[in-house]
């Protein structure tokens, strides 16, 4: 009982900000546009989480800023790829070496320093008496906004008018302008939306798990919550439990370590990025038929 436990822990605590940037980035595809930027702005927005939690103590403010950061990175983001002749894709990595390389730079003086974190929801109490298994089902706040936003996403997208316009624009941008649609305020929206989720994400790395800041925070996470979207047939629900299945691949390791099983430590480390390989192969190209937007430039 005690590894399953430790390893749904894990998969919370570290699926979290897979959680919304997955969110973020489906809400973005659903418009037709892919931001590859992602990893920039996770790590942004964990900076700046950071920074504003270390300065003020109030790591909810932090979780504002980072917010507010990711929007600004989202709002350039669509700006930039409404310009003619801008291909969304080579934006996005252009913007992830950038917001990846602003960070490191504005974040040195943060290596060192502890900052307030979030206050974690502990679950673990009424399931057990063993106080690593307490401590292993804290759960992250922003795992449980997660899901309220999750299935806040799918109800918009699905069940209202402003998500059935959204839902046109990324379908098919001929018929979205025949119905007198502003297509690039919506994909500007969208992208901002989505820079905003991922700035979230970033501030449960920096006030959560692993609750500080250093250049290797994110592992590539901004990235492979693309391949995540994908996973998940651009549908918010499923977002939640491709990024437990992400997160509960990267917490095998450390819980088989933290009791004592130490054989094969780096090989169980690379699972989470096997698995990433493994479903982008199976899965193969996107198709309509599969939920893919139309106008997704992954699709032409």
């Amino acid at each position: 009982m005690g590894v399953p436990l430790a390893i749904l822990g894990g998969a919370i605590r570290v699926g979290t900000p897979l959680l919304w940037v997955s969110l973020g980035e489906t809400v973005t595809e659903k418009a037709g546009r892919i931001n590859l930027g992602l990893e920039g702005t996770l790590l942004m927005g964990a900076m700046t989480a950071f920074a504003v939690s270390l300065g003020t103590g109030q790591p909810w403010l932090g979780v504002l800023a980072a917010a507010l950061v990711g929007t600004v990175l989202g709002l350039l983001h669509g700006l930039l790829c409404g310009l003619p002749r801008v291909n969304d894709i080579a934006l996005g990595i252009a913007l992830m070496l950038a917001g990846s390389g602003l960070a490191f730079w504005l974040g040195k003086p943060l290596i060192q320093p502890s900052a307030p974190p979030l206050p974690a929801v502990p679950i673990g109490t009424a399931l057990t008496d063993q106080p690593a298994l307490r401590a292993a089902l804290d759960i992250n706040p922003l795992f449980v906004l997660g899901l309220v936003g999750a299935l806040a996403v799918h109800l918009v997208l699905q069940r209202s008018r402003i998500g059935l316009k959204l839902r046109v624009v990324g379908d098919s941008d001929p018929a979205a302008r025949a119905f007198g649609l502003a297509v690039g305020r919506y994909r500007m929206g969208a992208t901002a939306f989505g820079g905003a989720c991922a700035g979230v994400g970033g501030a449960s790395l920096s006030l959560f798990y692993p609750g500080a800041w250093s250049e290797a925070l994110s592992s590539g996470q901004g990235v492979m919550a693309v391949a995540l979207v994908i996973f998940a047939r651009w549908d918010p629900r499923r977002c939640i439990w491709a990024a437990l299945l992400f997160g509960g691949a990267s917490a095998i390791s450390p819980a088989l370590q933290a009791l004592g099983y130490s054989q094969g430590y780096y090989l169980l480390a690379a699972l989470p990025y096997v698995v990433t390989l493994a479903i982008l192969i199976g899965i193969g190209r996107p198709s309509a038929e599969a939920g893919a937007p139309g106008e997704l430039s992954l699709n032409r």
